[in-house]
Order: C-alpha cells, then sequence, then structure tokens
C-alpha cells in the first residue's frame, strides 16, 4: 500500500532510491508474514515482489532512460 505523509519533514529526510517505495511495501508485507516458506504468503506480498522485479528490470532497459521509470 502507498504510503501518505502528513509531515514534509519527514519526506525530506528519508533517502529517495530507485523503487524505494515498492521496497518499502515488501518490507513491511514480509515482516508481518511469520514464516518465509509457508505456502499461505499474502497475495499482496507475491504481488509486491513481482512489482518490485519489474521496477529493478527497468531500471535495466535503455528504453526506460527515455520514458522514465515505472512506480506503482
Amino acid at each position: 500500500m502507498p504510503k501518505y505523509y502528513e509531515d514534509i519533514e519527514e519526506i525530506s529526510k528519508k533517502k529517495n532510491y530507485a523503487c524505494q517505495n515498492v521496497r518499502d511495501d515488501l518490507l513491511e508485507c514480509l515482516l508481518k508474514v511469520t514464516c518465509m516458506n509457508d505456502e499461505h504468503i499474502k497475495d499482496e506480498c507475491v504481488r509486491l515482489r513481482v512489482a518490485l522485479f519489474e521496477c529493478q528490470r527497468c531500471m535495466l532497459d535503455v528504453r526506460t532512460r527515455l520514458r522514465g521509470r515505472k512506480d506503482y
């Protein structure tokens, strides 16, 4: 889930890396899961993992230098 910040200082303190939003959301989702080997991992975590993969893959694609990065 995308995060919304009320405080502007909170946004400026955090460094912005490529795909950082997806990475943070995936980390939070995985921390909620008790075991990674569990077959019942939330569907949201799987979608976020795929979104992070797509974001990282588009950074290597030469065409995205012209179009810009995809973010969810």
